[in-house]
């Protein structure tokens, strides 16, 4: 495992129905927005880090410098993002040799999430590995290798593939572990009720 050839992709590609249309990058959580809680979280873990977001790109630059929007046009969901991430890292960092995402909206991603992933892959001798907490699994979180962005670009774009789950399903995936005591770390925020149940996770355990 190296931290220096793994690239963190945080997703933020959603259109956040579920929040009337407000931003949910942009939530404000115990004075940072949710995008920076996952940010400063994910870049902790990897060699380098962008951010997948589509539209004007300047709204994210006092967070993020590296600002990558879908390379597949029409909004396609979080495999997009997946391939993004690869292809980005293809074309500016040959050294890359897997993208770990994470999604804009779970601000208490396990700070060690990636080199689980990581550690996964090795004990499976699997392709690629996905998280779990509890009875959950979160494909959107995720350690994938960039020499199946040819694979993955056929995928979406000639098949029509969506789904994270229907694409793994071709490959051995493995699991990784994570406790949900005393939150889980995937807890993520969909609806404004969620804001205040965050605010609580983070009085009560992080601050």
């Amino acid at each position: 495992m190296s931290i220096d050839e793994t690239l963190g992709c945080v997703l933020a590609g959603g259109l956040s129905r579920r929040m009337g249309g407000l931003e949910k990058a942009f939530i404000p959580l115990g004075g940072q927005s949710l995008l920076m809680h996952v940010l400063i979280r994910i870049e902790r873990q990897v060699g380098m880090a962008i951010l997948n977001a589509n539209g004007a790109p300047d709204r994210f630059l006092s967070v993020s410098p590296n600002v990558v929007p879908d390379v597949v046009e029409g909004l396609p969901g979080p495999l997009a993002g997946v391939l993004t991430g690869m292809e980005w890292a293809l074309e500016n960092a040959p050294h890359i040799k897997w993208v770990a995402t994470a999604a804009c909206d779970t601000p208490f991603l396990p700070r060690d999430m990636v080199s689980g992933l990581h550690r996964a892959i090795e004990r499976d001798g699997a392709d690629m590995a996905c998280a779990t907490s509890g009875t959950r699994t979160h494909p959107v979180f995720g350690l994938w290798p960039v020499s199946l962005a040819g694979e993955l670009r056929a995928a979406v774009v000639e098949e029509g593939v969506r789904k994270i789950d229907a694409w793994t399903d071709r490959y051995k995936l493995a699991m990784a572990r994570f406790p949900i005591t005393p939150y889980d770390p995937f807890f993520n925020i969909n609806r404004p009720e969620d804001v205040g149940k965050a605010q609580k996770i983070l009085q009560e355990y992080i601050v």
